[in-house]
């Protein structure tokens, strides 16, 4: 498939100075006015290739300070700011340490110039079936911090993703913040990501699995899938078979068939339907045998 990109359109630039400013300019973002970015490694490629209407101005945030951090602490779990980049998230050293999840799932997104331009609220805000970083962030029960003028409000995850690039926020909203509760010492994750080019070409299928084993038992498990379905998903179904069962070559191959049945995947030029639901069960039986 040959894809043609024309100019930008005539559009207005807007670079507001802190959150009070870009939070009155959102407060009359209606019919879709402005959009707001923080790398545009998605917005500008979709705006000259003429995918999306465009707007009457795009919203800069690159210019308000002290969103690109990345804290962690043993109580509250990890926060990660609206601007903090992908490749700041893959290299920081406590992701690695405490969510090594993440940061396989950062270091598969796209080339270094990518990753150091975009960010991570940008890339869930988008909502593309086949995101890297929702997967994690699903397994991971992540929590998103969400401000407008009429005040803050918490999106669990697992209810921000409505359909192909639809997402939960609302006009004048933004995502403020990425907030991921600390893990048992026993949690062990680990992220797959299937695509034609490796890291520089959108999945055919991801998944994303975290799992706590206990005396020969799976404890607790979180399955998440990408590009198999309208939105990322939780395998919920694969996961119960495998609570409180033995960690053992059935049980595991058992799951994956499962979760392969849970996925809703589309023939496309990628792949085909029946292909992704054979990767899946092949993926997800590998992402359990690497956490067991």
């Amino acid at each position: 498939m040959v894809t043609f990109y024309r100019r930008l359109p005539r559009i207005d630039y807007i670079r507001p100075g802190n959150i009070s400013e870009l939070l009155d300019l959102l407060s009359d973002n209606h019919n879709g006015r402005y959009r707001v970015y923080t790398g545009g490694t998605d917005l500008i490629p979709k705006l000259k290739g003429r995918t999306i209407t465009p707007p009457e101005a795009i919203v800069d945030l690159k210019g308000i300070p002290g969103l690109d951090y990345i804290d962690y602490d043993d109580s509250h779990g990890l926060r990660i700011g609206a601007l903090s980049t992908i490749r700041s998230i893959e290299t920081s050293p406590v992701v690695r340490e405490k969510y090594p999840l993440l940061s396989q799932a950062c270091a598969s997104i796209a080339s270094i110039q990518i990753r150091n331009r975009g960010t991570m609220a940008g890339n869930i805000c988008n909502a593309i079936p086949s995101a890297d970083s929702a997967p994690p962030l699903l397994s991971l029960e992540a929590r998103l911090l969400c401000v407008s003028k009429k005040g803050e409000r918490f999106i669990n995850i697992d209810e921000f993703f409505l359909g192909p690039n639809k997402c939960a926020l609302e006009p004048d909203e933004i995502l403020l913040e990425i907030q991921i509760p600390a893990l048992p010492e026993n949690g062990r994750g680990v992220f797959i990501k299937l695509s034609p080019r490796s890291r520089m070409d959108l999945a055919i299928v991801n998944v994303a699995i975290l799992g706590m084993n206990e005396k020969g038992q799976f404890k607790d498990i979180r399955i998440s899938l990408g590009a198999v379905a309208p939105t990322p998903i939780r395998a919920l179904k694969a996961e119960r078979s495998l609570k409180g069962a033995k960690t053992d070559d059935k049980a595991i191959l058992n799951a994956a068939k499962i979760a392969s049945d849970e996925s809703r995947p589309i023939d496309d030029h990628r792949a085909s339907a029946e292909y992704r639901r054979m990767m899946v069960e092949v993926l997800v039986r590998r992402a359990i045998n690497q956490i067991v």
